[in-house]
């Protein structure tokens, strides 16, 4: 987002933490996903995207549109914050569509962390991914972006049943949706950094030949909190083909010290002799 646009979405995330701290969990995922629905109503239709956005209008004009278009629609929570997000400034109409499905999502991530259960959630969103990574069929099936995205969502719930938390399922379907434009797995990605930034916590993405020991794994999150000032969630993946040794990406950070790269950077360093 730019800079305008940032600040618009800034004003509706804290009126969002506001309206949290005084509301049950049920009734946060309720609103969220009225959020979310505006959010989709808002993909579909570029001309009300357009309108809600055009810097030609006031703010109380825009806000007047949308509960003109809502009112009654929607319940009191989710119309305020949708009128917090049309009143402020947009950079484009993109932007505005962005911020609601953005809202929409952290307003569900506020709903587990009230429930106590965010972590579970982001552990749920991490291993399917896991799941859906580990099977090319179903990998296929899941990103297909010919096949509607309510089959493809109706396939993971069928997935998830008893196994997922109701927020969870919710996510997956706002994942298969191209979250903020990105594929499915790219969106997935995102939603589990977000369930662990709310927690102020750092993922790092472990990829190692053998699974970690509990022990391990708590030596190694603890190690990497010292580094970066934060506590970290490690994400664990297991893939033989790295041989051994350990491969951590926190952000942008990688470090590999994995038996495979030893290998490869030796093959590289023969080949040029």
């Amino acid at each position: 987002m730019q800079a305008a646009s940032r600040e618009s979405y800034k004003v509706a995330a804290e009126r969002l933490d506001a309206y949290v701290r005084g509301a049950e969990p049920s009734a946060v995922a309720s609103t969220a996903d009225e959020l979310l629905s505006v959010a989709d109503l808002l993909r579909r239709e570029p001309r009300l995207r357009r309108a809600l956005s055009d810097p030609a209008r006031s703010g109380a004009d825009r806000a007047g549109l949308l509960t003109g278009i809502l009112g009654g629609k929607v319940g009191a929570g989710a119309l305020d914050l949708l009128t917090a997000l049309v009143s402020g400034r947009w950079s484009a109409p993109s932007e505005l569509l962005d911020g609601t499905e953005r809202l929409g999502v952290e307003a569900l991530l506020s709903a587990a962390d009230k429930a106590g259960d965010l972590g579970e959630v982001e552990d749920e969103l991490f291993r399917f991914g896991q799941v859906v990574a580990g099977q090319s069929a179903l990998s296929n099936a899941l990103s297909d972006p010919i096949a509607p995205v309510a089959q493809r969502a109706e396939l993971a719930r069928e997935l998830l049943a008893g196994k997922a938390r109701p927020v969870t399922v919710r996510l997956v379907e706002v994942a298969l949706g191209g979250f903020g434009g990105r594929s499915f797995v790219g969106a997935l990605t995102r939603l589990v950094e977000l369930a662990a930034d709310r927690r102020d916590r750092q993922v790092a993405y472990v990829t190692v030949a053998a699974p970690l020991s509990d022990e391990e794994e708590r030596r190694l999150g603890a190690r990497l909190s010292e580094m970066y000032g934060r506590e970290v969630s490690v994400k664990q993946t297991v893939d033989p083909e790295v041989l051994g040794g350990v491969s951590v990406r926190v952000g942008s950070d990688l470090y590999d010290g994995t038996v495979l790269r030893r290998l490869n950077e030796t093959r590289n360093a023969l080949a040029k002799r």
